[in-house]
């Protein structure tokens, strides 16, 4: 070893770009990176009925499945855009692990018997789901727009995000315009297209799917995202149905605590499918 090398100082991490240590000395750098200390400081029982906090939790874990499947819808949505289908495919992937994670979120509310409900429900007020700027803005995404439905949000701090969504393409928009760009049916120039109304559908978007459906060896990328939108249809339909049953076990007939009809509103939710050519081209094949 040369006098050089024995006397040579040990390189400093920070002079190799590693970043200081930033982290609160009251605080692990998991939960500083995470926000933890902060996230399980928001859960806030308004009654003693032990069911409550799980009620309030598993709410919360909800809003942030929403947040996620926002992001990664909206990213699949970019990517068919710059027709990038291998990367939406994969997006899409993702996309239905975290739906999987939403349905089971059910399990933890079909438990509470509607004695346990009753205990906490008054402290609720007409706090409901229905009111969820999350599950609008997914909604939106998808395609399923209705511009009343922007009305509940208005004068919350929601309500900019969801009346936002409204005016954005949505993901089978975004679909649409790939089959167009690839001759299977024909492109929507309109100069005044209004991207608040609902998605483009009819007789065309059928025959367009139906191609796809009856070559799938000639359209296999087209094939592989239909049928991955049917398993984010698919999902949201067990999505909703799975809603509906729950609250026909915790509440019977009653009404909802957000003003709807509970049960009966719900029940007619549950029929509305995304992508609609996709289940109806299903009957030709």
């Amino acid at each position: 070893m040369t006098t050089e090398e024995t006397t040579r100082s040990p390189v400093c991490p920070l002079s190799a770009g590693t970043p200081p240590d930033t982290t609160p000395t009251d605080t692990t750098p998991y939960a500083h990176y995470a926000r933890m200390d902060e996230l399980l400081a928001l859960q806030h029982p308004l009654s003693p009925a032990s069911a409550e906090p799980g009620f309030i939790i598993m709410s919360q874990v909800k809003e942030l499945l929403f947040k996620l499947l926002h992001i990664e819808f909206s990213t699949a949505r970019d990517q068919l855009g710059d027709d990038l289908l291998d990367d939406a495919l994969w997006t899409l992937r993702r996309a239905a692990r975290v739906q999987q994670v939403l349905l089971v979120s059910w399990e933890t509310f079909s438990v509470l018997s509607p004695v346990e409900f009753a205990e906490f429900r008054d402290v609720l007020g007409s706090a409901s789901g229905f009111q969820s700027a999350g599950y609008r803005r997914l909604e939106f995404l998808l395609g399923n727009k209705n511009p009343a439905m922007v009305a509940p949000h208005r004068n919350t701090a929601g309500y900019e995000a969801v009346a936002g969504q409204l005016h954005e393409p949505s993901l089978y928009d975004a679909a649409l315009a790939l089959l167009a760009r690839r001759g299977l049916l024909t492109a929507d120039d309109s100069t005044d297209a209004d991207a608040t109304r609902p998605c483009r559908s009819g007789a065309e978007v059928e025959e367009a799917w139906r191609s796809v459906y009856r070559d799938p060896v000639h359209h296999r990328d087209l094939h592989l995202l239909a049928e991955a939108l049917m398993d984010t249809a698919d999902q949201f339909a067990r999505w909703r149905y799975t809603h509906l049953v729950t609250v026909q076990r915790m509440l019977g007939a009653k009404p909802g605590t957000g003003g709807t009809d509970g049960v009966a509103w719900l029940a007619r939710i549950s029929e509305h499918r995304f992508f609609p050519e996709l289940w109806s081209v299903r009957s030709t094949l």
